[in-house]
């Protein structure tokens, strides 16, 4: 394992971003950052596509062991990436092929195919789609409710607070960062009384607290306290979000 990381987060403030800033964070490795303005298009920007073809954040670039470099994309890829390379005391993670090892990427992927795709299609139909289609906020938003009471009861039964083993992994990282989101797509936690208390541990740890402020403030909890800085924040999205959107279908109509 590399003495000295060179580890650069292409990132922005949002889910998917902030579970790599924390990630890095609670391991304590250093690493440089680049806001990437999704508002603004950048990740669509010919270089950017090199390092992420998908033109999504979060992305990293490493150092390999043999110099040459490394791109990393897709928030779970990451967070393995990250594990398996600089994490030998098993802070985030667990012994390969333990029982703990595997059920970690049981709730990795439960985040990365489950509450990431649901919830966010719960925030474009609710919050940003300019027709309100009640079916379609119905949908994802009763969605997004069952999963977290599945996350809701695992963590009734675990022991350590944790949703696997006897401290925080990567499964905990990458559910926190779409939960710390659910007032924003009207799911009440109080309803989920052992994920509350989850999410309020886990966010009271110093790492995680670093992490949520990479690359700037996030102040989804006093806006979701603010009806009018939500309001705000909606809107803000929602312009470039019909400006993609926009873009998109014009492109493809060009063939």
């Amino acid at each position: 394992m590399p003495t000295v990381p060179k580890l650069k987060l292409y990132t922005d403030s949002t889910p998917n971003g902030i579970k790599i800033s924390m990630a890095l964070e609670e391991l304590g490795l250093s690493y440089e950052v680049e806001h990437i303005d999704i508002s603004t298009n950048r990740q669509k920007e010919p270089w950017f596509l090199d390092i992420n073809p998908n033109g999504r954040i979060p992305a990293i670039v490493d150092t390999s062991d043999d110099g040459e470099q490394i791109r990393i994309f897709e928030g779970g890829s990451i967070l393995q990436y990250l594990t398996v390379r600089y994490d030998p005391e098993y802070k985030l993670s667990f012994p390969r092929a333990s029982k703990e090892y595997w059920e970690c990427n049981n709730f990795l992927f439960f985040q990365h195919g489950g509450i990431g795709p649901m919830q966010g299609q719960a925030a474009h139909f609710s919050r940003y789609a300019p027709t309100k289609i009640q079916y379609g906020i119905d949908r994802y938003t009763t969605e997004t409710k069952r999963l977290y009471k599945v996350l809701d009861t695992q963590l009734a039964k675990s022991t350590s607070g944790f949703l696997v083993g006897d401290h925080i992994s990567i499964a905990d990282v990458a559910n926190l960062s779409w939960v710390i989101f659910g007032p924003y797509v009207d799911v009440d936690l109080a309803k989920f009384p052992h994920l509350q208390k989850w999410e309020v541990m886990m966010s009271e740890r110093p790492g995680i607290c670093r992490g949520f402020h990479v690359p700037y403030p996030l102040r989804i909890k006093d806006k979701n306290q603010d009806a009018t800085a939500m309001k705000d924040y909606q809107n803000r999205n929602t312009d470039w979000i019909m400006r993609q959107m926009k873009a998109d279908q014009e492109a493809f109509s060009k063939g």
